[in-house]
């Protein structure tokens, strides 16, 4: 079977952690600990995913002339992620992102998209000759609406599989929801594209069945430790998640989302590949990080053999 070829649009980003005991106020310094700097981003982690799955991955992203863009050459050469259209500009810095943790658990963030928000329409399109020749291309909206939804127009023009991530969520114009095989929101990004209130306490399947029906799209959306649910054509269809045991959820999105981009790249059918999605989302939950939680083929693979008899 040839390697799936799977094309991310998408951001990267920098993290920079700093923990301690409270937030500072203004004109206050405070010490930290355990700093903590590595690469992130939506499209960037699902790029990753993609490559550590067995697919040829190809990122199509912006960064800065800079050390943090650096950062990103040196991680996509280490995981065999294709950069022919990873471009760096002099224009903006790499993007970045500083988080303050307090002994709870609980951060705050100060992010800085910096080059990513330079992409653009034209950007894209100069990525068109290898979204032609994808099996699945993939959007993110950490770069601008505009982007995304070029690289939806183009997946849909050369007969591509188009797969958006709505994350972070925002509501999205009507010709770029046509043009989306299959939407990938958790229940907050799900109400906030239907304009609704994060919270807002319209079931989730309603919501989602109304976006289905309307646009036909294929909606896949992640419900956390509840599992995921599937609604298309056929109906609503609802999967579980797989239990492990859970140390940091922050990778897991982007495992889910690079899974299910790579499966259905195989030609998995949409239940086998949604199961298979799970798991990988599970495997990120058992490690702290976001690029160290990404796992390889082996190890999913070994997983989801091991939940067949669950889930027949």
């Amino acid at each position: 079977m040839k390697r799936p070829i799977v094309t991310v649009v998408g951001s990267f980003a920098v993290g920079m952690t700093l923990c301690t005991q409270r937030m500072p106020v203004f004109g206050e310094t405070l010490v930290g600990s355990r700093f903590d700097m590595g690469p992130g981003g939506k499209g960037s982690n699902q790029a990753v995913a993609a490559a550590r799955l067995g697919a040829e991955s190809h990122f199509v992203g912006l960064i800065g002339s800079d050390r943090l863009g650096e950062i990103a050459r040196t991680l996509y050469e280490e995981e065999g992620v294709n950069t022919e259209h990873l471009v760096e500009t002099t224009a903006a810095s790499t993007g970045v992102g500083f988080i303050i943790v307090n002994p709870q658990g609980k951060n705050g963030i100060i992010l800085d998209m910096g080059a990513n928000r330079l992409i653009d329409r034209q950007f894209v399109i100069k990525a068109q000759s290898i979204i032609a020749r994808s099996d699945v291309v993939l959007a993110v909206l950490e770069i601008p609406v505009e982007a995304a939804a070029e690289a939806m127009a183009l997946g849909r023009k050369h007969g591509v599989r188009t797969i958006l991530n709505p994350a972070p969520a925002s509501p999205l114009p009507d010709e770029m929801l046509g043009a989306i095989d299959l939407l990938i929101p958790n229940e907050t990004e799900l109400r906030i594209l239907m304009g609704l209130a994060p919270d807002a306490g319209v079931p989730t399947r309603e919501l989602a069945r109304e976006l289905q029906k309307k646009f036909g799209i294929t909606v896949v959306v992640t419900l956390g430790e509840s599992g995921m649910i599937l609604v298309d054509a056929h109906g609503i269809s609802e999967f579980g998640s797989v239990p492990v045991d859970v140390v940091d959820t922050t990778g897991a999105g982007d495992a889910f989302t690079a899974a299910l981009a790579v499966s259905l790249a195989e030609g998995k059918d949409l239940a086998a590949a949604i199961q298979f999605a799970g798991c990988n989302g599970a495997l990120a939950c058992t490690k702290y990080g976001v690029i160290p939680s990404l796992a390889r083929r082996l190890e999913v693979d070994q997983l989801f053999a091991m939940q067949l008899p669950r889930i027949q």
